[in-house]
Formats: structure tokens, C-alpha cells, sequence
């Protein structure tokens, strides 16, 4: 089943990475007359969930995480962070998540038990996501300014926005989260 699964989650990724591919290549030959503002919020909306899926579906069977060095995930300032954390308002993205998703008991207990080894596989599931979510933003990023050539401006505003909340948001809400983690291991 864990072998099916892992076939099922990488042919998605692959799909997603050739839908996102002939998506944009499609937007560049309509050019920035086609697109209005629903069609640009529409495909801004569409071309982020596609991109983060891509990176998405593998870490949930592949310890994807591991791609980038041990040194990444260690937050060097964490004062710099926290700072950022609060001005960025990325307190209220989290509340949302709770209320709409997370406040569920049954997915708070998937990712935290309550034990020591669950705080490892919370850490864990915490650069999982902080992976996923930072491989999306950098090519959402690389995107955005290949919609800048034909001057899809309205597109590159929505992609961006989308991004910002979508990935941007998420990476540095898990980076707030380790710097809790490793305070309460560090006191045990």
C-alpha cells in the first residue's frame, strides 16, 4: 500500500508539473489583452495550487525535506523572525488555519501526540512543510516575473498575493514553530 501510495502521489506531482508547464506557456502565447481581472485571479489562483502541489504530493511520501541542508533549518535569529512574524500579522493566518482546519482534534493529533517523540514528529512535519511550501514560492517567484515579459501585470499581482498568503505565510509559520519546539526541548 505505502509503494502504491508513492507512485499514486509522484505521477500527481508529475502531472501537476506538466499542467502548470502548458499553462503557462499558454498564458504567454494569449498574451496580457486576453486576461481580464477574474480570468487573471482565476489563473494566478489556479497556477499556485498547481505549483505547490507539486512539491506538495512527494512530501507527504518522501522525506523531501532532506533535499536541503540540516543548516537551513536552523533559524539564526530568531528575534528577527518573531519580529517579522508579528508585523507580517502571520499570527492571524494561523488563527484562520486553526479555525478552518487545524482546530480539528483528529489532524492536531496526526501531527502532535503529546509526547517527546511527538515533538520530533512535529519538528519533522514541520520542514516537510516549510520545504514544500519554499520550493512553491521560489518558482511562484520565477513565474511571476516570466508573466512580467508580455506585461500580464494584473496576473503577476494575483500570483504574487496568492504566493505571499499560499507559501510565504506558511514557511515562516513553521519557522515560528521550530523556534517554540526547540525552547520546549531544550527545557526537557
Amino acid at each position: 500500500m505505502k509503494i502504491l501510495k508513492r507512485i499514486l502521489f509522484t505521477l500527481l506531482s508529475l502531472f501537476l508539473l506538466y499542467f502548470s508547464f502548458t499553462t503557462l506557456m499558454q498564458i504567454l502565447a494569449f498574451g496580457p489583452e486576453q486576461l481580464g481581472f477574474k480570468s487573471s485571479f482565476f489563473l494566478g489562483f489556479m497556477i499556485n495550487l498547481c505549483v505547490t502541489g507539486i512539491f506538495a504530493f512527494p512530501g507527504f511520501v518522501f522525506p523531501t525535506n532532506k533535499l536541503l541542508p540540516e543548516k537551513y533549518y536552523e533559524i539564526k535569529s530568531p528575534e528577527t523572525l518573531i519580529y517579522w512574524y508579528n508585523v507580517l500579522g502571520v499570527k492571524y493566518f494561523r488563527k484562520l488555519l486553526i479555525l478552518f482546519f487545524w482546530g480539528k482534534r483528529a489532524n492536531k493529533k496526526r501531527y502532535f501526540d503529546g509526547t517527546k517523540t511527538g515533538l520530533k514528529q512535529l519538528t519533522y512535519q514541520s520542514r516537510q512543510s516549510e520545504f514544500g511550501h519554499m520550493g512553491a514560492l521560489m518558482i511562484l517567484l520565477i513565474v511571476s516575473f516570466i508573466f512580467l515579459i508580455p506585461g500580464n501585470f494584473l496576473l503577476v499581482l494575483f500570483t504574487l498575493l496568492i504566493n505571499l498568503i499560499g507559501n510565504f505565510y506558511p514557511v515562516i509559520l513553521q519557522r515560528y514553530h521550530r523556534i517554540r519546539i526547540q525552547r520546549i526541548i531544550a527545557k526537557h
